[in-house]
């Protein structure tokens, strides 16, 4: 009787979270692009991915790639990309796996996100100057060496994100039910609005309700939690030296860093620096998000204007 009861608990609560999970992933129907611009959807490998263009096509072009984190998207550069659109033809696709692109339930990788970033370069543009942001730098750098970029402007690049691959932890958030309940808690409002106050945002006020709400959405759609399983287990940090890849390439660059950064911190971008002959802007009173924070400035920067920015010694 009471191995009985036991397993009509288990099998009770399994159903419940299963319902919880349909419940939550049905409010997060309404999910409409965040930037504004054109809706396009570049067809690569299978996958659907969707991208943002706003600006002339005959300016230069601008291709702008978001971190990777539990509800990342393009939405990243809701800040600067109208105003960038006025001089550049910006582009700014969701990863695959992310935002409105296709999320099926793949291993994904960091060859996989390396390759994309480079077919898109490829097919997408023509010599552009290339922004990408956190983990997605490292992607940026090393499709530099086989496609022709103007610039590349990195923010907080790294190649390290959650240390060790672990298979069971990648294993354990792909699981139906339970890792979907684990990845619902990752994305909840609250956790996204700490995860913010802790590493992303120096000044919470800059983070809007809108924003909140648009990536708990994200985190919600269908399929969403396959490609965060591989960033969370290690599996999408690349093999390859951040350091070596940039000192390798014979591209400008610059890097954009938050003061306070924490995650990856300043010491890491005075060293990438110096391996790679770049140039590095501090902003000030900033974290992982410095264009976001500070647009005007991180615009300037992008423009070739980086001696107007305070730059910290």
């Amino acid at each position: 009787m009471r191995l009985r009861k036991a397993l009509g608990i288990a099998v009770g609560a399994a159903g419940a979270t299963a319902l919880t999970n349909r419940l939550l992933q049905s409010r997060a129907d309404d999910f409409a692009p965040f930037l504004r611009g054109d809706q396009r959807t570049y067809r690569w490998r299978g996958f659907d991915v969707a991208y943002t263009e706003a600006g002339d096509p005959d300016d230069p072009d601008l291709v702008l790639f978001h971190g990777i984190n539990a509800a990342a998207s393009s939405h990243e550069f809701h800040t600067v990309f109208e105003t960038l659109a006025e001089e550049y033809h910006v582009i700014a696709p969701d990863l695959p796996g992310f935002g409105h692109s296709d999320r099926p339930p793949l291993l994904y990788s960091a060859s996989l996100m390396t390759t994309f970033v480079r077919d898109f370069l490829d097919d997408e543009s023509e010599n552009a100057t290339v922004v990408a942001s956190s983990l997605t730098g490292s992607y940026a750098a090393m499709a530099a060496r086989e496609v022709d970029v103007e610039e590349l402007v990195l923010v907080c690049p790294t190649d390290s994100s959650m240390g060790d691959r672990s298979v069971p932890r990648r294993s354990l958030v792909r699981a139906p039910v339970v890792g979907q309940a684990i990845y619902n808690l990752i994305g909840s409002k609250a956790s996204i609005r700490h995860f913010h106050a802790d590493h992303g945002y120096y000044d919470m006020d800059n983070l809007t309700d809108e924003v909140v709400d648009y990536e708990w959405q994200s985190a919600h759609q269908s399929g969403a939690r396959f490609a965060p399983a591989s960033f969370i287990s290690g599996f999408l940090d690349p093999d390859e030296d951040l350091g070596d890849v940039l000192a390798g390439l014979d591209v400008p660059i610059t890097l954009v860093w938050g003061e306070d950064a924490d995650i990856t911190p300043l010491a890491d971008g005075r060293v990438l620096a110096d391996e790679a002959d770049a140039t590095l802007v501090v902003f000030g009173d900033s974290l992982l998000l410095p264009h976001v924070e500070h647009p005007e400035e991180f615009v300037e920067v992008v423009r070739g204007e980086a001696a107007t920015v305070d730059v910290t010694d």
